[in-house]
């Protein structure tokens, strides 16, 4: 049961860093996007480039997300066996 729980707390620890660094990451876009919202084209070519990094950002975050679900998923099978319900 302790390697479950080491998985469990493992899974939580890394989806807290995933998390946080998305958020690191779109803090530091809307801090570039309003530090060059003033300058006409550059502000328009950053805003796209930046919107493209948010999308991306969000894509991975949501797969890691899911690979450790997965990951965690499968520690359980492993520990109370594939017949258990859930």
């Amino acid at each position: 049961m302790s390697r479950y729980s080491d998985v469990q707390r493992a899974v939580r620890v890394e989806k807290l860093r995933i998390w946080f660094a998305w958020l690191c990451g779109n803090l530091i876009m809307l801090m570039i996007a309003l530090a060059t919202q003033d300058i006409a084209v550059v502000s328009v070519v950053t805003q796209l480039v930046l919107l493209g990094v948010f999308v991306a950002l969000t894509v991975a975050l949501f797969r890691m997300t899911g690979a450790l679900n997965r990951k965690a998923e499968q520690a359980r099978r492993e520990v109370l066996g594939e017949d258990f319900p859930g």
